[in-house]
């Protein structure tokens, strides 16, 4: 004789006895989206705020700073950035001569990072944002409270949010 519905046992029956049969069906459900993959839902308006900020965030420029365009980015990084992101091999003087291709390459770079953020802080978009903040001035976006970046996470936060 084949099972009936009745006589089958799942893990579910054990954590839920009769009287609650009917949350079985939600436990499934709810086990089955947290195994989805979690979409950040970062708007391409949201990256260009993001890098706007950035822009307006960044330290008066000092010519012997060793950092191009009006983002203040270092030379190996324009090296590693330029091609996956402009499709061609900018030089460092390149780039600060055309804040076009500069904002281009950082919205570029950005984007990845403000998204992988999103997901970091459970869609928190302030704390995104401020992790994204930190990840571009030390590379490590968990400092975003850290003494040293946190008044430069601040400052780039409160620039977003003016777009906002």
């Amino acid at each position: 004789m084949p099972p009936t519905p009745d006589s089958i046992r799942t893990p579910a029956d054990r954590l839920f006895p009769k009287p609650q049969r009917w949350l079985k069906g939600w436990f499934w459900l709810l086990l089955s989206l947290s195994a989805l993959p979690l979409q950040a839902q970062v708007s391409d308006a949201k990256v260009e705020a993001l890098v706007e900020a950035l822009r307006l965030s960044a330290p008066p420029q000092k010519p012997d700073s060793g950092l191009y365009s009006d983002w203040q980015i270092k030379p190996d990084n324009i090296k590693r950035w330029s091609m996956p992101c402009l499709q061609r091999d900018v030089t460092p003087e390149q780039l600060a001569a055309d804040s076009e291709a500069a904002r281009r390459m950082v919205a570029c770079v950005m984007g990845g990072v403000l998204r992988d953020q999103f997901a970091a802080s459970q869609q928190n978009e302030i704390i995104a944002v401020q992790r994204a903040a930190a990840w571009w001035l030390t590379g490590e976006p968990d400092h975003y409270r850290d003494d040293g970046a946190s008044p430069y996470t601040l400052k780039v936060l409160e620039a977003y949010l003016r777009f906002f």
